[in-house]
């Protein structure tokens, strides 16, 4: 990371000292020598100017008194008024710090002592802003570095403690205040820290769960064997008890490759055309067939069609899930009811019980595999159907809800869409 905050910075700093480099030779073109100069260089030539009129017209005396005048001022400029010097001296004229007066047959000369300032003393003056300048330029160049560098530093710590399992590492809170796409970036990856450990979460769940719930009827299998190696006489009892076991794991397996199906991709989703009121219709009078014996009734009333693009398969599985879970939850003589209505281009199926519900905490929880709620009571089962169901329809681009009934029982709410499932090709 230090490698790229070091780009950035060369990056801003040259580009920042290349115009104030441009902007110093534009100003040297336009202006060669600086103004504040050009006027201590006139007033130098002034004072040597009217030191020698005054030598050639008022003489020695006034010339010198002017000349010690000078060395006075704010700026002093320091003239030298020599007497007299050879007549060769005055033939070679005047010239830039020089003025020869000749008074009768003597030949005087004023000097200017202070001379132009040096490379160092001249320039420095005009070098100074552009100095300033340009360390500015470093210290902005640096902070701005700094800034763009200092949240990716925080997402590669972030995305190496993914890397490594870490899902609980969070940056948001990194961002120092900043509302810019780079934290908008810094919360959409706390977000899918979360989601990778809620999924990691489940997944440890899940893996307890399902040893869990094999180790039941594997323990009974091997009780049966032992029994039945110390009695087998036993032989004909005990291999009704072992049938029902295995068909216990048959049938727990066979929910967890339904249940992996559907985390898989949407287009294991093979849509047909069918009418869903149908599979609503079949569904219910087999579960009123099984009520009867406890005098459970369960009837449909609402939608009388419904054609979609689904996969039979999995709405049947969905619907079936939720009714009879309705139907097993439900307390002798009591009644499910099955209510369909279409809104839009969605059929809304709802299945409500007078069974004994569940906690307000645990309505979300039921559609996780192996949850049952709370104070639920023993019932044949995985804990997989509901989860199934909210599978299934999510395939399908609908969506399951589940709420407390006023009057008691759950009601579970199956919203089913018209259209076929959207394909990799339609999601992109």
């Amino acid at each position: 990371m230090r490698r790229l905050f070091w780009k950035f910075f060369s990056i801003i700093w040259l580009t920042l000292a290349a115009s104030i480099g441009g902007l110093f030779v534009i100003s040297s073109l336009l202006d060669a020598v600086p103004f504040s100069q050009e006027l201590v260089r006139q007033q130098r030539v002034i004072a040597l100017d009217v030191a020698a009129r005054l030598l050639e017209q008022q003489g020695m005396e006034a010339a010198k008194a002017y000349a010690r005048a000078t060395a006075t001022l704010a700026q002093p400029v320091e003239l030298s008024i020599s007497d007299s010097v050879t007549p060769a001296d005055c033939a070679e004229g005047d010239s830039a710090h020089v003025r020869n007066v000749i008074i009768g047959d003597t030949c005087h000369r004023v000097t200017l002592i202070a001379q132009d300032p040096g490379v160092i003393e001249g320039t420095w003056p005009t070098l100074l802003p552009w100095a300033s300048a340009l360390i500015a330029s470093a210290v902005a160049a640096f902070a701005l570095a700094r800034y763009l560098i200092r949240p990716v530093a925080h997402l590669r710590h972030g995305l190496s403690a993914l890397a490594h399992g870490q899902f609980d590492v969070r940056i948001g809170d990194k961002m120092g205040g900043r509302k810019d796409e780079v934290a908008a970036l810094a919360h959409d990856f706390d977000t899918s820290a979360g989601r990778l450990q809620e999924l990691q979460e489940v997944q440890q769940r899940l893996f307890h769960d399902v040893s869990h719930e094999l180790r039941s009827p594997l323990s009974r299998l091997q009780a049966a064997i032992g029994v039945l190696r110390q009695n087998p006489s036993r032989l004909e009892t005990l291999l009704g008890r072992m049938d029902r076991e295995i068909e216990r794991i048959d049938g727990l397996v066979g929910e967890i490759l339904t249940l992996a199906r559907l985390s898989g991709r949407v287009d294991n989703v093979v849509a047909q055309t069918l009418d869903v009121i149908d599979l609503v219709n079949e569904i219910v009078d087999d579960a009123s067939f099984e009520g009867q014996a406890r005098g459970i009734s369960v009837a449909h009333e609402g939608a009388a069609t419904f054609v979609a693009q689904v996969d039979g398969e999995l709405i049947y599985r969905a619907l079936e899930n939720v009714i009879r879970n309705a139907l097993k939850h439900s307390p002798d003589n009591s009644h499910v009811y099955i209510r369909s209505r279409i809104i839009g281009e969605t059929l809304h199926v709802t299945v409500a019980d007078e069974g004994p519900g569940v906690q307000a905490h645990d309505i979300e929880r039921i559609f996780q595999p192996f949850m049952r709620g709370s104070d639920a009571v023993a019932h044949d089962g995985y804990g997989l159907g509901l989860a199934i169901t909210k599978q299934a329809i999510g395939k399908h681009g609908g969506r399951v809800t589940a709420a407390l009934g006023t009057r008691g029982g759950l009601g579970v709410t199956l919203e089913i869409p018209r259209g076929a499932p959207a394909t990799p090709d339609r999601m992109n």
